[in-house]
């Protein structure tokens, strides 16, 4: 599937991208316990557009600019009027 399919609320999504932009990583406490959780937004592109992909913890490591990055099962969602990529726990995310 190319980025400039992917809609907010799409389910089982499949995308190659390349990396363009890793931001820093974040602090976040998780809403159902006591733990914080680290997340970054990577920054994906293929030949038909870009789209924020949502990384956390040890995801945030694997992933650097110039990397190719394959997303199985995925989802797409809306943040702040931006739609975002997310892998998921269903999902895999493949770093080449």
């Amino acid at each position: 599937m190319k980025i400039n399919e992917l809609r907010n609320g799409m389910k089982r999504v499949n995308v190659e991208a390349k990396v363009v932009e890793v931001s820093t990583p974040r602090e976040v406490l998780s809403r159902f316990s006591d733990t914080t959780h680290k997340v970054a937004t990577a920054i994906i592109a293929d030949e038909t557009g870009t789209i924020k992909l949502t990384l956390w913890n040890d995801q945030i490591n694997q992933v650097n600019v110039n990397n190719k990055v394959k997303v199985e099962n995925g989802y797409v969602t809306s943040f702040r009027g931006e739609i975002q990529l997310n892998v998921g726990k269903y999902g895999k995310l493949t770093v080449e």
